[in-house]
């Protein structure tokens, strides 16, 4: 009787086993996988350009107390312009170079370089910049470049990963309307993004100019270097309930 009974309940808990598990699946919500994207441009508002200060010297000490006043400098003009200013660079190495005459590697001194990245809104203030600084011993400009900023890149941003939402959701309709099915909610999502940005290296400010003036897409035009918008793109994977 006992065995009877420990046989009966087993059949009984099996049974709920496997009428939960199928309830379960029942339960599980059908989905569909899809990619969306979005491609869009952002304008480049500011203007930027790499001031590099380099010196040599036999002494470590004065080569980078030499460099540093010139940084020094540097800022005090800059603090009076509407710029935004970051260090870029700051090291100091054993300098060596070959002699052709003694065949051998000889060493010239400590080379120092403290570079800065300046940045403004009007491209006439760069212009001030360079006038001000290029030609200058031991100070070397180059990076002339237009950029968008972060603040302008993102809410463009936003509004681009929201349409590839969209994006995806339509294609997700889609496929299932093949189907005689509807699409539900985002179950989940993932994206990446991405964009180019245009960069010109020159120590000539007008050169740089002309260059721009024949580059497809740019141009010089009332006093200000004019680019193309930087492109702006973004892909989501994105998971949705079928009905």
């Amino acid at each position: 009787m006992k065995d009877k009974m420990i046989g009966f309940l087993a059949i009984v808990l099996g049974i709920c086993v496997l009428t939960g598990w199928a309830v379960n699946r029942l339960a599980e919500p059908q989905t569909i996988s899809v990619g969306g994207e979005c491609l869009t441009t952002a304008p480049k508002d500011r203007t930027a350009i790499t001031i590099r200060v380099t010196v040599v010297d036999k002494s470590a000490t004065k080569s980078m107390q030499i460099a540093s006043a010139k940084i020094a400098e540097m800022n005090e003009y800059l603090k009076t312009l509407d710029v935004k200013v970051q260090t870029s660079e700051f090291n100091s190495y054993e300098k060596n170079e070959w002699n052709r005459v003694t065949q051998k590697s000889e060493y010239i001194g400590i080379e120092t370089n403290i570079a800065v990245d300046v940045s403004a809104t009007k491209i006439e203030t760069i212009e001030n910049v360079l006038n001000k600084f290029a030609g200058q011993p031991d100070v070397f400009v180059s990076n002339l470049r237009m950029f968008t900023s972060a603040e302008t890149l993102k809410p463009v941003m936003e509004s681009c990963l929201e349409d590839a939402v969209k994006n995806a959701r339509e294609r997700a309709e889609a496929l299932a309307a093949g189907a005689k099915r509807h699409v539900g909610k985002l179950l989940a999502v993932s994206y990446s993004n991405g964009g180019s940005y245009d960069i010109r290296p020159t120590a000539n400010f007008r050169l740089a100019k002309a260059e721009m003036a024949m580059d497809t897409g740019a141009g010089y035009a009332g006093g200000a270097i004019t680019n193309k918008d930087t492109e702006v793109s973004v892909n989501v994977s994105a998971i949705f309930e079928i009905k």
